[in-house]
């Protein structure tokens, strides 16, 4: 296992165990991404959904909202337990417990393959071609990024370096957040896999307003953030906290832009 697959391993399961606080503070996303993708893939009430890693049922409600039939994957358990509590509504929704990698294929097709901020973390040798494996001919692979960038409070994402410099030697230095349009899209690991045909990005930038609380909350449900010894990661929040209550009265905006990637399965 090379050291970034380790890594990768090693960061996955750590939302696990903040599950009811990643519900609560991880930003929604945008209605119109689902309207979207419902029209790109023809989903609609009866269509056979397999979510990639579903967490707690943040992209999953909206597809079950619409009468999709979803079969989610989700690795860890408490992540699925507050998934379904979310799903209760729906019946046929449902969550499995498993790394996507290890869950057996069923016998039938699927005519969408969904993954919300959850591709990234399974294993690339797998995901392209396990994901036209689960889909019928002609079938759409969705899915969805998440990336931060420059916009809302930018005084303050400039700022904040230093204490990220500080407390995180790792962190490169004199990081800043990129522009959206400079965000390149992810086309080459579709693109070489010839298993879809051409692949088609749509953008959807989202500006949130947290209060200090709620943007501590926020940062605590990100894996680099849950993966540093708890003292340091105390201290750093602390800091954040600080720049935010004395520079910017208690309030911030951050700037999201979710992308919305599709490619029809070939044949």
């Amino acid at each position: 296992m090379s050291a970034a697959d380790a890594e990768r391993e090693r960061l996955r399961v750590t939302f696990d165990g903040i599950a009811e606080l990643y519900d609560r503070a991880r930003p929604v996303y945008p209605e119109r991404l689902f309207a979207d993708l419902a029209e790109v893939a023809g989903l609609g009430r009866g269509a056979r959904v397999l979510e990639i890693g579903c967490g707690t049922g943040r992209a999953t409600v909206p597809l079950a909202r619409r009468g999709c039939a979803v079969t989610a994957v989700e690795l860890g358990a408490g992540m699925a337990a507050v998934a379904r509590r979310n799903l209760a509504a729906w019946p046929e929704a449902r969550v499995a417990v498993a790394a996507f990698e290890d869950w057996p294929l069923p016998a039938g097709p699927f005519d969408a393959v969904v993954s919300a901020t959850a591709f990234a973390w399974v294993d690339p040798a797998v995901r392209v071609v396990k994901s036209a494996a689960a889909l019928r001919p002609g079938g759409v692979l969705a899915t969805v990024a998440t990336h931060h960038v420059k916009g809302g409070t930018e005084e303050f994402f400039r700022a904040s370096q230093e204490f990220y410099e500080r407390f995180i030697p790792a962190t490169p230095r004199g990081l800043r957040l990129e522009p959206a349009d400079a965000i390149p899209r992810d086309r080459a690991e579709i693109d070489t896999s010839v298993l879809f045909g051409e692949v088609e990005f749509r953008r959807y930038p989202c500006d949130v307003t947290y209060t200090t609380a709620e943007y501590l909350d926020v940062l605590s449900t990100y894996s680099n953030h849950i993966a540093l010894a708890p003292e340091v990661r105390a201290e750093l929040l602390a800091c954040l906290a600080g720049l935010i209550d004395d520079r910017h009265g208690g309030r911030i905006t951050k700037r999201y832009l979710f992308e919305l990637r599709t490619a029809r399965r070939a044949g």
